[in-house]
């Protein structure tokens, strides 16, 4: 398998889970350049990461790619094992962060430019900033009460998407303040030796 990611973008979900899995792959790190480049359009016309190559075969977007992952290594258990209700909790939990706390991001990252005016662009920033504090007060109380999202022995998929968003959350100055669960949440990740090599292999500290 080769995953294409761009340092620090949600593709780093699935380099974390790659490692996890161990599964043997090659990881490619993009640019943007690279990104729009008709070579890379042709495996994905979106022109962004994460993009997945097995055998030939492509596959895109980051919850069908760390499904996919996990379900090529059934032993790491990565998408919450055997156990019906397990697995449901990390599908609730990656959907959570999929579908909610990653697109509240996008105002911050600029999607809001197009309206032109300087106040207006700040107050939609700000809006998301105020949302996505409460996004992480959920995530708070839920590892405020197990180790991992889905209440795993050991971190799953949505474990590793909620780190990426975590690593954004403080980049771009979202108030996690008073989440003393989620401080701890973070660093039991940032310890983990899988996180730390995907990182170091993308040039993140």
């Amino acid at each position: 398998m080769k995953l294409y990611t761009k340092p620090g973008a949600c593709s780093l979900a699935d380099h974390i889970t790659l490692i996890w899995s161990g599964l043997p792959f090659e990881a490619e790190v993009v640019d943007y350049a690279t990104m729009k480049s008709p070579e890379f359009l042709a495996r994905n016309p979106a022109g962004a990461v994460p993009v997945l190559e097995d055998d030939g075969w492509v596959l895109t977007q980051n919850a069908a790619i760390l499904h996919y992952i996990s379900g090529k290594a059934p032993q790491a258990a990565l998408d919450g094992g055997s156990d019906l209700r397990t697995r449901a909790e990390v599908d609730r939990w990656l959907s959570f962060v999929n579908a909610d706390v990653h697109p509240a991001f996008h105002p911050i990252f600029g999607s809001t430019k197009y309206l032109g005016d300087e106040a207006a662009i700040a107050l939609t920033q700000q809006n998301a900033r105020e949302k996505l504090r409460g996004y992480f007060q959920r995530i708070n109380d839920r590892v405020a009460q197990v180790d991992w999202l889905g209440g795993t022995p050991r971190p799953s998929i949505a474990d590793a998407y909620a780190f990426v968003t975590l690593r954004w959350a403080r980049g771009t100055k979202v108030d996690l303040s008073g989440q003393d669960a989620l401080d701890r949440y973070e660093q039991r990740l940032r310890a983990d030796a899988a996180v730390q090599a995907a990182m170091q292999a993308e040039g993140l500290s």
